[in-house]
């Protein structure tokens, strides 16, 4: 009996853990985003910090390899590190579906039905 009750409570408890989630709000898409472009810049600040303090290694490596008299080939060429500047994010903007938009929308409400008392055969004759 303990078996079938325990068996039935993960069974259910399954069950739940699998139930569909409802699909984000577009204030929940735009945070996710928003934390994903500071992230990155975040990703690109760990790289100049990480650029720049290898650069004062190599800096005090010559320093002191010249001050002991050690021959020390040139240090290789590299680009700059690159500063990525204060973080900053902008919404991209999302275009309405035409739809959405209105543009097969009347501006105003309709004043008359759209229908007339002229029958079919009169606006459209047979050929």
């Amino acid at each position: 009996m303990k078996k079938l009750l325990i068996l039935s409570l993960l069974a259910s408890a399954s069950a739940m853990a699998l139930a569909k989630l409802p699909p984000p709000t577009e204030e929940a898409k735009a945070k996710a985003a928003e934390a994903a472009a500071k992230a990155a810049w975040a990703g690109k600040v760990d790289i100049y910090q990480l650029c720049k303090s290898q650069d004062k290694v190599a800096a005090s490596y010559y320093q002191s390899a010249k001050a002991a008299g050690k021959e020390t080939r040139p240090a290789m060429v590299l680009p700059p590190c690159a500063d990525p500047g204060a973080f900053s994010y902008a919404a991209p903007v999302v275009a309405k579906p035409i739809e959405a938009a209105g543009a097969h929308s009347p501006t105003t409400n309709a004043a008359s039905p759209p229908s007339t008392k002229q029958p079919d055969a009169v606006v459209n004759p047979a050929k």
